[in-house]
């Protein structure tokens, strides 16, 4: 536990490394690896927001942990939203942004990320996510 002197601080912090430890586990890294952990789920979030609508990426950042909703919001111009990528755009638009190989490929790296989420945002919210972007790339949601 991430000890900060405020409560609300400390749980967003734990929500946060569990979230990354769990990216880790599943690519058997080790926390000496968190730069690359962090890289991917920012990596994901940003390119998942961005072909959200707004509406869609706001209800969708509501649900984020503290830390982590500071971070889908990092850099966001609404204005420009969304922007429309089938599967292959949206891949390739992560592998641009992550900077590491993948091990495995970049689609279970997206998978991944988004299996680390998932325990955060409600049922319905997912299902909306999903149903707002092309069925080919609702393929890559766990």
């Amino acid at each position: 536990m991430a000890e900060t002197g405020f409560r609300s601080f400390t749980t967003t912090v734990d929500k946060t490394n569990h979230v990354l430890n769990n990216i880790e586990q599943q690519y058997g890294m080790s926390k000496e690896h968190r730069n690359i952990s962090y890289a991917a789920l920012r990596a994901v979030i940003h390119t998942l927001r961005d072909r959200l609508t707004v509406e869609e990426a706001a209800e969708l950042g509501a649900q984020l942990p503290m830390l982590i909703r500071g971070i889908y919001y990092e850099g966001w111009v609404p204005t420009r939203a969304p922007v429309k990528m089938d599967r292959e755009e949206f891949l390739a638009r992560v592998q641009r942004e992550f900077n590491f190989r993948a091990d495995g490929g970049i689609e279970l790296l997206v998978q991944r990320v988004l299996q680390a989420l998932r325990d955060h945002i409600t049922e319905g919210e997912w299902e909306d996510v999903k149903s707002s972007v092309p069925r080919d790339l609702a393929s890559v949601f766990p």
